[in-house]
């Protein structure tokens, strides 16, 4: 699939997103336009996965993790338009009884959703283990983990990061969303991580920047690098440097988006910027 092509999808999944967090009255829309680049990246041009007939088990493909679970509305876009489900079932974001919940859920049996995840700091060691099952079972497929930025101060992604680079989880590649934005505001204000990538290095781990997020040339590249640095003994880490709000002006780099909807007169003014690219669900 071409760039332009790749660009048409996530200008689309970023109008679906808007909608079904507006439509919800509830969500998160920075992170979820912020990321929606790398997610259409991963499921449309590098991973190699199969949405029909969807494995919960994940073996014999690549398999994904939004650790960072509360934005997931343009991942469940994703999903929806490569395949795992109706793209009308977006509709149902945040609805009672809906597969589609605020954070990413088991019980409801969504297709290309295999962990709980949202109840942040869990979801690198999840995918460690799964990384570790894949190397028992002979699978040479890897393991993708996107994390958060504000997520990257909680303890267990550092224990996670010791235990990953102690044990040699070599098909593990993961993401940090790194848009240095979290709930209560700036990442530097409330509990900076900088020198990220020295930490990263530090505990063990194969380190590649992503300047240009939202480059899908430079996403592809930095993703083929992984690829390269994998199998050789140490877990990569890829620091996406996204931008929270992607394709909103007023919603751009300002920490109040990160989980709240838009009013109508907010929504009219945003959806205005992200015109549709593909048909509406």
């Amino acid at each position: 699939m071409d760039i332009r092509e790749l660009e048409k999808i996530a200008a689309q999944v970023r109008r679906d997103a808007l909608r079904m967090i507006y439509m919800a009255q509830s969500g998160h829309p920075g992170g979820a336009l912020g990321a929606a680049d790398i997610f259409v990246a991963l499921y449309f041009a590098h991973m190699k996965h199969q949405p029909q007939p969807f494995s919960p088990s994940g073996v014999g493909e690549d398999v994904f993790i939004l650790s960072n679970g509360h934005i997931c509305a343009s991942w469940y876009a994703v999903l929806a338009r490569s395949g795992y489900f109706p793209i009308e079932e977006l509709a149902t974001f945040r609805r009672i009884n809906s597969r589609l919940q605020g954070h990413p859920a088991t019980k409801e049996h969504l297709p290309g959703v295999r962990v709980a995840t949202g109840s942040l700091g869990q979801g690198l060691s999840v995918g460690i283990g799964i990384a570790l099952g894949k190397k028992l079972m002979g699978d040479p497929h890897r393991v993708y983990v996107m994390i958060g930025d504000g997520e990257s101060n909680e303890g267990q992604i550092w224990e996670a990061a010791l235990f990953a680079a102690h044990h040699k989880v070599d098909n593990l590649i993961a993401i940090t969303d790194r848009n240095y934005k979290q709930i209560d505001g700036d990442t530097r204000e409330v509990l900076d991580t900088d020198p990220l990538e020295e930490k990263w290095r530090a505990f063990g781990w194969e380190v590649l920047s992503l300047r240009k997020a939202h480059d899908f040339a430079e996403i592809l590249t930095v993703l083929q690098q992984a690829v390269e640095l994998s199998g050789r003994g140490r877990p990569i880490m890829i620091i996406a440097y996204t931008t929270m709000g992607k394709g909103v002006d007023f919603m751009e780099g300002d920490y109040r988006w990160h989980g709240k909807p838009p009013s109508p007169s907010e929504y009219e003014r945003a959806i205005a910027q992200l015109p549709a690219t593909l048909q509406d669900f």
